[in-house]
């Protein structure tokens, strides 16, 4: 391993650490940032992510010395004290461990829908959490992969990564640019568009599940709120919702469509 030890948070070789939490500038420089032990071993455990650096802590390169081994030898792991952290990029890494990867080529809508059975949909879903929760249960109940409109959060930004426990490096994802026409590209290639949303006239996702599974099905989620917005309702082949008690309105998106992919492929 080419470990070299910084002697704080001034040290110039970490300069690129200190962009951390500007993630449109992490972006724009062709990156995204691996936080978290469990992250980082699952970038290096991957093998088609090119890592430029790594910034540990000393229990967290104790901890991940098996896979850090496998590390090229050229790629500068450099170790830190704990609290240098706070200094380098004004937030506190709890697990003391940092990456910075290349970001992977975009991929392609068609790319995406080949070969696919089952896609998520998101659209306008800004908020980190529930773009790497919705990537968890895509890895968890058989997405081959999700579509975003354009103004969706980054799967690879760091807090989404984290909360998808890696799944948004293991999901292949595509942004659609031409929105909501790009609906219309997912229907030509064979899927069946079933929006998820409370509004009538949508059906309960149990009555929906009871007839004959389409082969191909790419599930709308939108926003919490605003939901999806109409013109992509209006689109849909069919409408569902999921059924809750009295008084509970709505529920978490990712909870949501957790449950519709559940229901959705079960066998």
């Amino acid at each position: 391993m080419a470990l070299e030890h910084i002697r704080g948070a001034d040290d110039p070789r970490i300069a690129a650490y200190r962009d951390v939490p500007d993630a449109e500038l992490v972006r724009s420089r062709g990156l995204f940032v691996a936080e978290g032990r469990l992250v980082v071993r699952r970038v290096i455990e991957a093998g088609r992510y090119r890592v430029q650096s790594l910034l540990v802590s000393e229990s967290a390169c104790r901890s991940l010395a098996p896979v850090l081994t496998t590390v090229p030898s050229h790629v500068p792991i450099y170790v830190c004290d704990p609290g240098d952290f706070l200094g380098i990029t004004g937030h506190d890494i709890h697990r003391g461990c940092l990456a910075l990867v290349d970001r992977p080529p975009a991929l392609s809508i068609d790319a995406l829908l080949a070969g696919a059975q089952t896609i998520v949909v998101l659209e306008a879903v800004t908020n980190a959490d529930n773009v790497g929760g919705v990537f968890r249960n895509a890895a968890a109940f058989g997405a081959a992969g999700v579509l975003l409109s354009p103004t969706c959060c980054d799967p690879l930004y760091r807090k989404a990564i984290r909360t998808s426990m890696g799944a948004a490096l293991r999901v292949p994802f595509a942004r659609a640019d031409d929105w909501p026409a790009a609906l219309s590209q997912v229907r030509a290639a064979g899927f069946t568009i079933v929006a998820l949303t409370p509004r009538e006239p949508s059906e309960p996702l149990d009555a929906f599940r009871s007839r004959p599974r389409p082969d191909r099905v790419a599930l709308v989620v939108g926003t919490e709120g605003a939901g999806l917005t109409l013109s992509v309702e209006a689109t849909a082949d069919y409408r569902v919702r999921i059924s809750t008690s009295d008084g509970v309105d709505s529920l978490n998106l990712a909870v949501a469509a957790g449950i519709a992919l559940y229901v959705l492929n079960a066998t």
